[in-house]
Order: C-alpha cells, then structure tokens, then sequence
C-alpha cells in the first residue's frame, strides 16, 4: 500500500500531493493525519517557503471519504 500522501521538494517549494487516485483523492482518517503532519513539516522548515497541495491522477480532491 503506498502512502496517501507525498511531499516533493524543489528549493523552497514543497508540494504535498494526495496519493489516493482510485478513491479520487478523498480524504479519509490516515490521509487526514498524513496531511497534517506534512503540513507541520513544511511549517518547521525554515528553508520552505511555498506549498502547493496537489492531487494525483487526474483529480484534485472529492472531499471526505465517507
């Protein structure tokens, strides 16, 4: 099973992507928490200065996982 959500680095760009394509990226409890944490990271480094949250597989996001 590969992780719901995925950080890419480029200098000071970090872009967060949701790893969730064949449930059109709909967040569920893990994705939640994985989110979370990947925003704390990108919070606590000094070197980071953009995020970009992006969906992978074609869509963005279909909202909670119900």
């Amino acid at each position: 099973m590969s992780d719901p959500v995925r950080i890419e680095r480029n200098g000071p760009v970090t872009t967060v992507i949701l790893n969730r394509p064949a449930a059109r990226n709909a967040v569920n409890g893990p994705t939640a928490a994985a989110l979370y944490a990947a925003f704390d990271e990108f919070d606590r480094d000094d070197a980071a200065s953009v995020a970009v949250l992006w969906g992978d597989g074609g869509t963005f996001c279909a909202g909670a996982d119900l």
